[in-house]
């Protein structure tokens, strides 16, 4: 069942639950944090519309620049005026930031230590006809490996809202990871958000047989899966990891001393990711059986976002089936 107390949408399992790009939260993020700190300013790399950082220009005008196509410059004036004492958010796809610029990202923000916050939009396969070159799906691994970055991933544009508003006040590095299409609305006004606290969405009545965790759009999915499943007698715990980095290790340890199994699902190369993030946790505090999914050392390609996630194996038939599989494997 859901969990009562983080206070999410009752209507989740509904056919006709509400949607809205998680993008959509990080623009209405922005422009309250925008209100709050006069110190916030916003850079973007001519995708202002796209990744939803017009609200925030519209608004502040004087305090928003429009780099262009050069995601270097982004980030590098932006590390610069991170130093004069502002909080810079900087905006573009993710396969061009941090894709194109990583490593003036690594020497001037991460290095010196800057407090500018990169958001990477459209980020994963299910951008769908846009093709392989502009799916993200390394962006956790390059971002996870850096000293000092703080990296978030929502669930949903609510949790995306409450993540960017909390990024401004943070005072580091931050990456905020963000997907293109439409998701279902699972967290309220309510719901609690913390950097660097997990939160269980779903508990089973009794003792979890298998821990769930997933991070960004695909934490709709899991908890579609666990839902299912208890019909079926399987006890499955699900934990939204909205921080990958740093990783809430007690609650990760908590879920596999529990459950003995545990499955990650993520929209990202198995490799590097958040599964890898978990399994790094386990092979040191606790070695536990471990499925993931994601994308299996492979390049996305075009096409609708249902037909990619079903064709990667990142859909609720892949989840379902990887809790089965690591079911059978603790016993």
């Amino acid at each position: 069942m859901l969990s009562q107390t983080a206070k999410l949408n009752t209507k989740i399992f509904d056919k006709d639950v509400e949607q809205a790009p998680i993008r959509k939260g990080f623009g209405e993020g922005l422009l309250i944090a925008g209100k709050a700190d006069e110190q916030v300013v916003a850079l973007c790399a001519d995708l202002t519309e796209s990744t939803k950082m017009d609200l925030f220009a519209k608004e502040f005008p004087k305090r928003f620049i429009e780099v262009g196509v050069a995601e270097q410059n982004l980030v590098t004036v932006a590390s610069g005026m991170a130093a004069m004492g502002k909080i810079p958010f900087v905006s573009s796809y993710a396969m061009f930031s941090p894709g194109r610029n990583w490593e003036q990202i690594r020497t001037t923000i991460t290095y010196n230590d800057r407090p500018v916050k990169i958001v990477g939009s459209h980020a994963g396969i299910s951008v769908g006809p846009d093709g392989g070159t502009h799916q993200a799906i390394e962006d956790i691994a390059l971002m996870r490996v850096m000293p000092r970055m703080v990296v978030l991933s929502p669930c949903d544009a609510i949790e995306a809202k409450k993540a960017t508003i909390a990024a401004a006040k943070n005072g580091t590095p931050v990456y905020l990871r963000l997907a293109r299409e439409k998701t279902p609305i699972i967290t309220t006004e309510d719901t609690p958000f913390e950097i660097g606290k997990a939160q269980i969405f779903f508990a089973p009545e009794k003792k979890a047989q298998v821990g769930i965790i997933a991070t960004g759009a695909l934490v709709a999915r899991a908890l579609n899966v666990a839902h299912s499943l208890s019909d079926k007698g399987i006890a499955v715990k699900v934990v939204n990891l909205a921080t990958i980095k740093p990783l809430d290790t007690e609650a990760v340890l908590n879920l596999a001393k529990e459950a003995g199994a545990i499955v990650t699902v993520e929209e990202h190369q198995i490799a590097g990711g958040m599964g890898s993030a978990v399994a790094e946790c386990l092979a040191k505090w606790l070695p536990t059986p471990q499925e993931f999914i994601g994308v299996h050392d492979q390049f996305g390609q075009s096409g609708t976002m249902d037909e990619l996630i079903s064709h990667y194996h990142m859909d609720e038939k892949a989840i379902e089936e990887a809790v089965k599989s690591v079911l059978q494997r603790k016993k």
